[in-house]
């Protein structure tokens, strides 16, 4: 599989954020967009999520985020991390509030992270599942390649 054929099975689905206040950030960007301040959800806990950060198990990463939908399938998605070691908290500390990712929509996430490793030497960061267990998120760094990180999301059919 070449880097052409993951992107054209992929669906664009988010631009992340990192904030340090979040409920600050969804009342601007609600301003800017002209619409409701979206509610505040957390992450889930270790036991659904099994979060792991370069390779390891994270139990205490965590974070808050809130969502814009954009267009159908399309997010806007803010993220405050708690202090402990992740890569929205490495992300933060080193750059301050920004963008910190570009995410799609993929069936087998992680296939197209292995390809993106092979392929574009993409540097694996995290994982985890979704806080209701319904999907898995991969974020990989495409510095030397893309010049960004992405993250894949994965949805589980129950």
């Amino acid at each position: 599989m070449d880097v052409k054929k993951i992107v054209s099975q992929s669906k664009f689905a988010q631009v992340g954020f990192v904030v340090n206040d979040i409920e600050k950030a969804k009342k601007q960007f609600a301003l800017l967009f002209g619409c409701e301040i979206p509610p505040t959800c957390d992450c889930g806990t270790f036991d659904v999520t099994q979060t792991q950060v370069y390779g390891k198990p994270a139990p205490d990463a965590a974070c808050v985020m809130a969502f814009f939908d954009m267009s159908p399938g399309v997010q806007l998605e803010l993220i405050q991390p708690n202090e402990e070691p992740s890569v929205w908290r490495d992300y933060l500390n080193t750059y301050g509030e920004g963008i910190h990712h570009i995410a799609f929509q993929v069936d087998d996430a992680d296939e197209v992270a292995k390809r993106l490793q092979e392929e574009m030497g993409a540097t694996f960061e995290q994982e985890g599942n979704y806080g209701d267990g319904s999907g898995k998120y991969i974020y990989l760094l495409c510095e030397e390649t893309l010049k960004c990180r992405l993250e894949l999301l994965q949805s589980f059919n129950k």
